[in-house]
């Protein structure tokens, strides 16, 4: 879709009330957008990951590192080489390879956890969390000005439809 074509959401259901969201009673029009917005998310990953000298999966396993960064109040963070495997459903192998990649780039550190040494902990390096927080600076731009459009009721509702579909697709990759 060109940036002359925005994407709206898809005509009303014949017989639907006018004031009512088509997507939200268009069950294949809602899927279809779905399917777009992981599309597009996705190609922005490819991109940031091609502009980084990363594969998708190296993105894949440093998104993974960041969210598990310490928050706010503080905690060691980081995340096991095998939490990261379950995350990405990758061989141990292929896990060690990334995480491979991602130190020789300059993305991420190993260490030790302090209480079990045995453990190990991947962190994310701050240069590596600019270098994202820049690719993406336009999509947050981008995201906030959709944002604005929205009431805080709206938004609550998109919030929990996204989180709730988030967590059954995450059921779904897990059970398979």
């Amino acid at each position: 879709m060109s940036e002359q074509e925005p994407r709206t959401t898809p005509p009303a259901l014949p017989g639907a009330p006018a004031s009512a969201d088509p997507a939200a009673s268009d069950a294949p029009a809602l899927g279809r957008l779905l399917q777009d917005l992981a599309s597009e998310l996705n190609l922005l990953g490819h991109g940031f990951a091609a502009a980084s000298g990363l594969h998708a999966t190296d993105v894949q396993a440093l998104l993974a590192v960041m969210r598990a960064a310490p928050g706010p109040g503080g905690g060691p963070g980081g995340i096991t080489p095998g939490r990261l495997r379950e995350e990405l459903a990758l061989t141990s192998g292929a896990v060690t390879a990334v995480l491979d990649r991602l130190e020789r780039a300059g993305h991420i550190r190993r260490t030790r956890d302090a209480t079990d040494r045995r453990q190990v902990l991947v962190h994310y390096l701050p240069g590596a969390g600019r270098m994202a927080a820049e690719w993406f600076a336009p999509v947050a731009r981008r995201t906030e000005t959709v944002r604005g459009e929205f009431t805080p009721a709206e938004l609550a509702a998109v919030a929990r439809f996204l989180g709730r579909m988030t967590d059954e697709l995450e059921s779904l990759r897990h059970a398979r």
